[in-house]
């Protein structure tokens, strides 16, 4: 079994990414000083030798009736530069003159000549335990045609590089480590306000849900978070409110007809009776036991429908049929109210599960039979709400629901008053259903209510012809 290797902490990929950068910065800047003086130095030799060039060259130009006097104005060309070191030679290769006994003949041999000055030609060379820069420059005078070698030696250079760039590097290096630390010291710093809110976050208690964090003391960075959170902790005590209410209410609606259930069960054992009145004491009991189960299953499948556990299968229905067939299904039990039906709109084409519409629909209309009175009609109306929505609504006449009791007809449990809750011997989850029926096929549902009619519109997904 692999193992899972924990993410990096952030405040060791902070330091790494400081790291990193500080690094390749210092690296950039070290090398850009580096370059720069080496870049001075070579600038400096150079304008030294392009000096010292034109020194032998302006000897060279005049005509000496000797060859001695030639070499003392030569040996005399350059003065007040050290480390300088130069020679002439004939094209022939003759040498005329040399300021030392350093050898540069290998170097000669090997370098490129120019006519005259160029800077390009510059090289560095190597003898024994000296580096030189050096250039051998070609100059004919009319009469005579010389090689001009001139070398100075880069060992004051090469020392002062040396002994910088460990300067450098042990600057760049304690630089680093001192910045990383700081960088260290500065991320944990600036991690207690998350340290603070995950404090407070621990002691949120299922008792302290009304809890939340202040926005205004935390850092801007984290008012998302915060904000975020709270929200969070808004739906979860929602939610929370909404389970304990749910709780109170279930076992509000079982313990009624368990009650019952145990009373006339002790009402009947309390003494010897016939077999008539037991067979009644257990149609009795087995009506509320049926009551239950229906409520259980109703509650389980609510449960299901909410948490998206239901997976609806979506077909193109048309409006008039399933009306039409809810109709012949409910036609009997509206008889007995004498309750008719009316069916008005356009035959539309919609997007649902089939099973689930005719049982939303099926809740609606036993609903409205339920209040409707004796003699009066309810209608079904499809029509287009918008370019992507149908609209289906359910209108029956009867009492008026009050406005405040509207917006929780939907809810688990709940009925808007006493006077309606006589007529339905219903746990009131027949509304709750319906709506997350609705909402599992991409629709909602809204309920009106005025002096004369009560209208619940149900809203699905228009189906593109």
């Amino acid at each position: 079994m692999a193992i899972k290797s924990r993410p990096l902490s952030l405040t060791m990929r902070v330091v790494l990414f400081v790291a990193v950068t500080v690094i390749a910065c210092l690296t950039l800047v070290a090398t850009l000083i580096n370059s720069s003086i080496k870049h001075h130095f070579f600038q400096q030799d150079s304008s030294e030798l392009h000096v010292i060039n034109q020194s032998i060259e302006l000897v060279l130009r005049q005509q000496y009736k000797s060859n001695l006097k030639l070499k003392n104005e030569l040996s005399n060309a350059v003065a007040g530069h050290h480390g300088v070191y130069y020679q002439v030679n004939t094209a022939k290769g003759e040498l005329i003159f040399q300021s030392s006994e350093r050898d540069f003949s290998d170097f000669v041999m090997s370098a490129k000549a120019s006519a005259g000055f160029n800077r390009n030609n510059i090289t560095s060379w190597q003898n024994d335990t000296h580096t030189y820069r050096a250039l051998v420059s070609n100059l004919s005078t009319g009469q005579q045609q010389y090689e001009i070698t001139t070398a100075i030696d880069m060992s004051f250079h090469l020392h002062f590089l040396n002994q910088f760039q460990q300067s450098l590097w042990a600057i760049m290096f304690g630089s680093a480590v001192l910045i990383l630390l700081v960088a260290w010291f500065a991320i944990h710093q600036g991690l207690n306000p998350l340290r603070g809110l995950s404090q407070k976050m621990h002691d949120i208690q299922t008792n302290k849900m009304d809890v939340r964090l202040d926005e205004n003391k935390v850092p801007i960075e984290l008012v998302n978070m915060v904000q975020s959170f709270n929200s969070m902790l808004d739906r979860l005590q929602g939610e929370f409110i909404r389970l304990s209410n749910f709780s109170s209410d279930i076992a509000h609606e079982l313990r009624t007809p368990l009650t019952n259930i145990i009373t006339q069960t002790q009402v009947g054992l309390s003494k010897k009776r016939q077999l008539l009145e037991y067979q009644e004491l257990l149609f009795s009991n087995l009506e509320e036991l049926e009551r239950l189960t229906k409520m259980v299953s109703d509650m389980l499948w609510l449960a299901k429908t909410q948490n998206g556990l239901v997976k609806p299968v979506q077909n193109t229905l048309k409006s008039h049929d399933e009306i039409e067939a809810l109709f012949e299904y409910f036609d009997a039990l509206a008889e007995d109210s004498l309750i008719t039906f009316k069916k008005k709109g356009q035959n539309l084409c919609f997007y649902c599960d089939k099973l689930h519409f005719r049982q939303l629909l099926s809740n609606l209309l036993s609903n409205a039979i339920r209040y409707a009175p004796k003699g009066s009609s309810i209608t079904v109306n499809s029509e287009i709400f918008t370019a992507e929505k149908i609209c289906i609504s359910v209108i029956n006449t009867g009492e008026r629901i009050p406005s405040e009791h509207l917006p929780y007809l939907f809810d688990r449990f709940y009925r808007p008053d006493k006077s309606r809750q006589r007529h339905s011997d219903g746990a009131g989850l027949g509304l709750a259903i319906v709506k997350a029926l609705a909402q599992a096929n991409g629709g909602n549902i809204e309920a009106s209510s005025n002096n004369q009619t009560t209208s619940f519109k149900v809203f699905l997904n228009l189906a593109k012809s």
